[in-house]
C-alpha cells in the first residue's frame, strides 16, 4: 500500500457505514475532476501569455507618450536639452508614482479584473491629454511669440502635469503583472525579470514608432490617439477573457466616447495669423506663415526663428542668408578668383541658394538638408526649384565629408534653435570644411549672440581658428545673428574695403552684392576674445547657449532688449 493516499479519517460514504473512497481517474466523476483541473490550468496559461503580451504593450505605449509628448511641446516650446531634461525627468517620477502605488494596490487586490480597470482608465486619459492640452498650447504659443515668459512656464508646467494620470496608472501595469503571474515565490525572480524584459521589448519598440512612421504621417495628437485605443482594447479585450465580461461590456463606451472627442477637437496645432501651411516631420513642427506684401517666412518648432524666407519681389531680406555671399571678397582683390561652387549646410527652403544663384549665375549649388519634409516645403512655398541646386537629404557633416567636390564658399547655417548641431561645432569638422575648400575658399557660419554676450561667437571662432589662418566677424543689424569668416588663405579685414572699391568701378555687378558687402563691411568687428576650442571629444554648445539663455531671460536683458 506505500505510496497510494489513504482517505481521511472518518470519511464515509453515502450509505454511511463503509469509510469513503476516492474517484477512480477512470469512473465519471474523477474524468469530470481532471478535465476541469486541466481546463483552468490551460487558462491560467492563457492568462498568463496575455499578462506578458499587456505588459509589452503597455511599455510601448509608455515611451511612445514619451516621445510624442516631446513633440506635442515642442511646436511651441522648442526641442532644447532643457525640454527634454523636463520631460524625462517628470516622466519617470510619474512611473516611480505608479509603481508605488500599483505594488500595494496589487497586494490589496490581486484579480485580472482590477488591473485591466485600471489599464482601460490609463488609456482613456492618455488619448485626451493632447486635446485637453491644445488650448493650453495656443496660449503658450502667443505668448512665446511675444516672449511673455510667466505665461511660457505657466503652460509648460500645466501641460506636463496633465500626463501625471495616465502614465502613473501605466507604470502600475507591471507590479500588477508581477503579482498575478507568481505562483511559485521560488521562481519570484524569473517571473519579474520576464515581465521587466518584455515590457522593455515594447518600450524599444515604442521608441522607434511614433517618431519614424506616426507622427510624420498621422501627426502627433492622432500618434496619441492611436496608442490609446490600442491600449483601451488590450485591457477591454483583458477584462473579457479573465472573466468580467459586464466591467468590458461598460467599458466599450470608452473607444466611442475618444473617438467622439478626438474628431469634436480638431484644428491646426498653431492659429498663428497669417499661417498658410503646417506640418509634422520626423524631425521638426514645420510653419509657413504670409506676412507684409506677398513675403512669406518658414519657422520651425517654437517659432524662434526664421529659417527661409521668400519674396518674388525682392533678394534683399537684410537677414543672414544673403551675407554669406560676402564671404570671397576676404581675399585680396588680385587674389580674387570666379566663384565656381558653393556648399550649403543646412539648406532650409533654399534662400541663400537663391540669391546665390542670382549673384553668381547658375553654379553648381550642393544644399544639405537632413529633413525631406523642409525640401518639399521649399519647392512648394519658395520658388526652391533652381536647376542648378542639388538637393542632398542626409545630415550636412556626414554628406560634405563625403563629397568629391572643393568648395569655394561654405555657408553653415544650421540651427536647431537655440543650437547648432553640437557636430557642426567642432575642430574636426572644420577640419572636413578646411579640407573641401579649394585654394582662396572662405567657410561662413551663422552664430547667435546676445546684446551684451558673445561667448557663444567667441567660441566659435576660437574653434575655426585652431584651423583656419584669418578670422573675421560681422554682426547682422536688428539681430542677434552674427556671420563668422574663415579665409583658407592668410587675409586681412581692410580687403573688403578694397574689394568694394574695384566693383564699385565694375559695370552688370549685382545691387544684392554691394549691399551686403557695405553691410558687412560697415559691421565688422573688430575682433573676439579667445575661448575654448569645440571638439568632438567636448563641445558643450548647450552649456554655453542655456546660460546665456538663462542669463538674458532672468538677469533682466529681456525686458531691456525689449524696450
Amino acid at each position: 500500500r506505500a505510496g497510494i493516499a489513504s482517505p481521511p479519517a472518518g470519511a464515509r460514504n453515502d450509505m454511511g457505514g463503509a469509510p469513503a473512497r476516492y474517484p477512480s481517474p477512470f469512473s465519471k466523476a474523477g474524468f469530470s475532476g481532471i478535465f476541469c483541473l486541466m481546463f483552468h490550468m490551460e487558462e491560467g496559461r492563457h492568462m498568463k501569455r496575455y499578462l506578458y503580451f499587456t505588459v509589452f504593450v503597455t511599455g510601448m505605449t509608455t515611451l511612445a507618450a514619451e516621445l510624442s509628448a516631446s513633440r506635442l511641446l515642442g511646436s511651441v516650446f522648442g526641442t532644447s536639452n532643457l525640454v527634454w531634461a523636463a520631460i524625462i525627468g517628470l516622466i519617470l517620477i510619474y512611473l516611480t508614482l505608479g509603481y508605488f502605488l500599483g505594488g500595494k494596490w496589487a497586494d490589496s487586490s490581486p484579480r485580472f479584473e482590477t488591473m485591466y480597470g485600471i489599464l482601460t482608465w490609463g488609456a482613456l486619459s492618455l488619448g485626451v491629454v493632447p486635446y485637453i492640452a491644445r488650448p493650453i498650447l495656443l496660449a503658450a504659443a502667443n505668448a512665446f511669440d511675444g516672449l511673455e515668459v510667466g505665461v511660457m512656464l505657466g503652460a509648460f508646467v500645466a501641460v506636463l502635469i496633465l500626463f501625471s494620470i495616465p502614465i502613473t496608472l501605466l507604470g502600475m501595469m507591471s507590479p500588477f503583472a508581477i503579482r498575478l503571474s507568481i505562483e511559485d515565490p521560488a521562481k519570484a525572480g524569473k517571473v519579474s525579470g520576464n515581465i521587466y524584459a518584455i515590457s522593455t521589448l515594447g518600450s524599444f519598440l515604442g521608441t522607434y514608432l511614433p517618431v519614424l512612421l506616426f507622427i510624420p504621417t498621422m501627426g502627433t495628437r492622432k500618434t496619441f490617439l492611436l496608442f490609446s485605443v490600442i491600449l483601451l482594447l488590450v485591457a477591454l479585450l483583458g477584462l473579457w477573457v479573465s472573466g468580467a465580461r459586464k466591467s468590458a461590456i461598460r467599458s466599450l463606451a470608452m473607444p466611442i466616447l475618444l473617438l467622439l472627442f478626438a474628431f469634436g477637437m480638431r484644428g491646426s496645432i498653431k492659429n498663428t495669423p497669417g499661417q498658410i501651411y503646417e506640418t509634422e516631420s520626423a524631425y521638426n513642427y514645420i510653419q509657413v506663415l504670409r506676412t507684409e506684401g506677398n513675403r512669406v517666412v518658414l519657422r520651425l518648432n517654437d517659432g524662434q526663428g526664421i529659417h527661409s524666407v521668400y519674396d518674388p519681389a525682392t533678394l534683399d531680406y537684410n537677414g543672414p542668408w544673403e551675407q554669406f555671399l560676402a564671404a570671397p571678397y576676404f581675399n585680396a582683390p588680385d587674389a580674387l578668383e570666379p566663384v565656381r561652387r558653393i556648399a550649403i549646410v543646412g539648406l532650409a527652403a533654399g534662400t541663400t541658394a537663391r540669391q546665390a544663384t542670382a549673384v553668381y549665375g547658375d553654379i553648381p549649388i550642393d544644399g544639405y538638408e537632413i529633413d525631406p519634409k523642409i525640401v518639399e516645403v521649399g519647392r512648394t512655398y519658395f520658388g526652391m526649384t533652381m536647376s542648378n541646386l542639388h538637393v542632398h537629404i542626409e545630415d550636412g557633416r556626414w554628406g560634405l565629408a563625403h563629397s568629391p567636390y572643393r568648395y569655394d564658399i561654405i555657408a553653415i547655417d544650421a540651427y536647431r534653435p537655440p543650437y547648432i548641431p553640437w557636430h557642426l561645432t567642432t575642430r574636426e569638422f572644420f577640419q572636413i570644411a578646411y579640407d573641401h575648400l579649394r585654394e582662396e575658399g572662405v567657410v561662413a557660419i551663422n552664430v547667435g549672440h546676445l546684446p551684451d554676450d558673445r561667448r557663444l561667437v567667441d567660441n566659435m571662432a576660437t574653434t575655426l581658428a585652431a584651423v583656419f589662418p584669418s578670422i573675421h566677424v560681422v554682426d547682422i543689424p536688428a539681430s542677434l545673428n552674427t556671420i563668422i569668416y574663415a579665409t583658407k588663405q592668410p587675409t586681412r579685414a581692410e580687403n573688403l574695403a578694397a574689394n568694394i572699391g574695384v566693383l564699385a568701378s565694375r559695370e552688370n555687378v549685382h545691387p544684392l552684392l554691394m549691399d551686403v558687402l557695405v553691410t558687412a563691411q560697415a559691421n565688422l568687428q573688430p575682433g573676439y576674445e579667445e575661448a575654448q576650442v569645440f571638439t568632438d571629444d567636448c563641445a558643450p554648445i548647450e552649456w554655453v547657449t542655456n546660460d546665456m539663455i538663462f542669463h538674458f531671460i532672468f538677469g533682466g536683458e529681456l525686458a531691456r532688449w525689449q524696450e
